[in-house]
């Protein structure tokens, strides 16, 4: 099947009200122009150094998302454009963005990225961390970013149980962020979980965005 084959299969079984961010590191511009053509604009990357150049090839109405850890010295550069940034793992980074987001006069809008899985996975806040942030006086002093709400990535697994239990975790910790944090904010509504192997569990444990690639553009 070609990608866009998958992609129109993909779509057909996703709820409405789950959005679908194609991830395509590594994929062609032509790829990437086959599902576009078919009606997705949401498109996901892990490194800056593959987003700019396809950002700057590609239709200015796709809404590009950085998916993969980023250092707080790359975020310049996709600043002036980046629709969503999902791996917000730290105050420093939230700073950096912040400012880079005022230089352009935009508000970015981020999630905050939480280690749920059990491997040891290196990126990822704890709750206490997420809590000390949202806390901090530099936090509240920030115009220029928008936290919309949280990212996970479950233990790479064949269990699905253990997947699914991760992924109840991220969305009692969203709840319990949204409860303390952002009862008055409709905008924190978001729950980034779930990939190709794992995006139906998500779905059933509350996800509202999930980060598609192999399922759709096949195995890089």
């Amino acid at each position: 099947m070609s990608s866009l084959e998958k992609y129109l299969e993909f779509i057909k079984n996703l709820p409405a009200d789950v959005k679908l961010v194609a991830v395509s590191k590594t994929k062609t511009e032509e790829e990437i122009m086959q599902v576009y053509g078919a009606g997705q604009r949401l498109f996901g990357e892990n490194k800056v150094q593959e987003l700019v150049p396809k950002y700057e090839a590609l239709p200015k109405d796709i809404e590009w998302h950085l998916v993969g850890h980023l250092q707080t010295n790359k975020v310049k550069y996709i600043a002036p454009f980046i629709g969503f940034i999902h791996s917000v793992d730290s105050l420093k980074l939230l700073k950096t963005i912040n400012k880079e987001a005022q230089k352009n006069d935009r508000v970015i809008k981020c999630l905050l990225q939480f280690h749920i899985a059990e491997e040891d996975t290196k990126f990822g806040l704890s709750l206490e961390e997420a809590e000390e942030i949202l806390n901090s006086e530099a936090f509240k002093q920030f115009e220029n970013i928008e936290v919309c709400g949280v990212m996970g990535m479950a233990t790479f697994t064949e269990d699905m149980e253990v997947a699914r239990r991760e992924f109840r975790g991220l969305k009692t910790l969203f709840e319990l962020l949204k409860k303390k944090f952002f009862a008055s904010q409709p905008k924190f509504k978001e729950i980034s979980m779930g990939m190709s192997d794992d995006y139906r569990v998500a779905i059933e444990e509350g996800s509202t965005m999930i980060r598609v690639g192999s399922a759709i553009f096949g195995s890089r």
